[in-house]
């Protein structure tokens, strides 16, 4: 597929859902099931509009639940559509049932979250609570910083989602409110790049093709059962080197490039390292810029791809730091972070292994401020106990 790169870029102020839903409609999905909640609201919200304005020719389903749209986009999928849905925090943990048929039943199914704390209490900000309990259901998961990936993402992982090599379902994950509804510039590919770039969904066992006709949704006995999961981590195993492939290809586009699974910002030479997923990365930034004025050789590493998780790659780039800290937006009640827990894995195996520290922080949406991530680094340089977890912003 050969695609020329653009001469002239043009920025649209957006917020996130926005950006989201521009994706979405040039992507052109043939049936979107959806059901609002908060802060995914606007993405579908921006998207029917595109519709409504004959934009983009959708089947837009109004169900009576995230249930029902997960089981929608399921039944759509199968019968040979490109489906395309949203979602936040409680409506993830209603779809949840049906996340797991969509991804055995190899459904390239695209879902924008607007990540969000689960309830009780209840709290409408975000965290990442809700992708994390999605973490094992055979989802690619996706995380972004900001708009420009939140669209730019959402279109890579469409293609991905789709490859023979993967089939695999596809959650582009943006923090609730932080980047769902803040505004900023952002660069659009045009119509036709995007379609030529994604190119017509083709299903290979469409259920609508009576000529040949085939079993979907079988039950499994056990002596079948473990073959058809083993068929599922394969096509995992395959999604690290494919997204590579079509990263090359949308820079040649886009001019943006997502080198590897993860960003290193100041990683080279750094002694201390941050990792962290989402929005929380660009405040890093600035901490590290700060620290970096004070020769303090600080880094960060910000995971684009939690699933499937790139232990190799981030046992690689960690190997040698005298101490890492990994900062969770959600709790594992009665266990470490699940960030951290998937990073100690990782570091298992390696030889030159640095101290690992535990911080949780944000839950519910609790703003984080780059004074707060400097502090962190007292921490790490005085070599404190790394054995507990640790709580930032928390009012003890």
């Amino acid at each position: 597929m050969a695609l020329k790169m653009l001469e002239r870029e043009e920025r649209t102020l957006l917020t996130g859902a926005e950006a989201a839903a521009h994706a979405m409609r040039q992507l052109r999905p043939a049936v979107v099931p959806v059901y609002p909640i908060t802060p995914q609201t606007p993405i579908i919200e921006t998207f029917a509009q595109f519709v409504a304005d004959g934009l983009v020719d959708t089947e837009i389903i109004n169900v009576e639940s995230e249930h029902s749209a997960m089981s929608a986009a399921v039944g759509a999928s199968c019968a040979g559509a490109r489906v395309l849905t949203a979602t936040s925090s409680q409506g993830l943990a209603l779809m949840l049932e049906i996340c797991y048929i969509a991804s055995a039943m190899r459904c390239p199914i695209g879902m924008a979250v607007g990540s969000r704390a689960l309830s009780g209490p209840i709290n409408i900000h975000c965290d990442h609570s809700d992708s994390m309990m999605a973490r094992d259901a055979g989802w690619i998961q996706i995380f972004c910083e900001n708009a420009q990936e939140a669209y730019d993402l959402s279109v890579v992982g469409q293609r991905l989602a789709e490859d023979g090599r993967v089939l695999l379902p596809v959650m582009t994950i943006q923090d609730g409110f932080t980047i769902t509804h803040s505004a900023e510039p952002v660069a659009l590919l045009p119509d036709d790049a995007v379609a030529e770039f994604v190119g017509e969904y083709q299903a290979l066992y469409p259920l609508l093709d009576t000529d040949h006709p085939t079993t979907q949704g079988p039950f499994a006995l056990p002596d079948y059962y473990f073959e058809i999961k083993r068929q599922q981590v394969d096509a995992m195993a395959n999604v690290g080197g494919v997204w590579s492939e079509l990263q090359e290809e949308f820079a040649k586009l886009s001019g943006r490039y997502y080198r590897g699974v993860f960003e290193a910002y100041k990683l080279d030479d750094a002694d201390y390292v941050y990792v962290i997923l989402g929005a929380t990365a660009g405040t890093a930034k600035v901490a590290i810029d700060r620290l970096r004025r004070q020769r303090k050789r600080v880094g960060l590493l910000k995971l684009w791809l939690f699933r499937p998780f790139p232990a190799r790659e981030i046992a690689q780039a960690l190997q040698g730091r005298k101490a890492v800290a990994i900062l969770d937006r959600a709790l594992s009640l009665g266990s470490w972070g699940p960030l951290y827990s998937e990073i100690s894995a990782a570091l298992n195996a390696i030889s030159a292994r640095p101290v690992l520290y535990n911080y949780i922080y944000g839950l519910g949406g609790r703003d984080i401020r780059p004074e707060q991530l400097m502090s962190i680094v007292n921490d790490l340089e005085c070599e404190a106990n790394a054995d507990v977890q640790r709580f930032i912003g928390l009012r003890e």
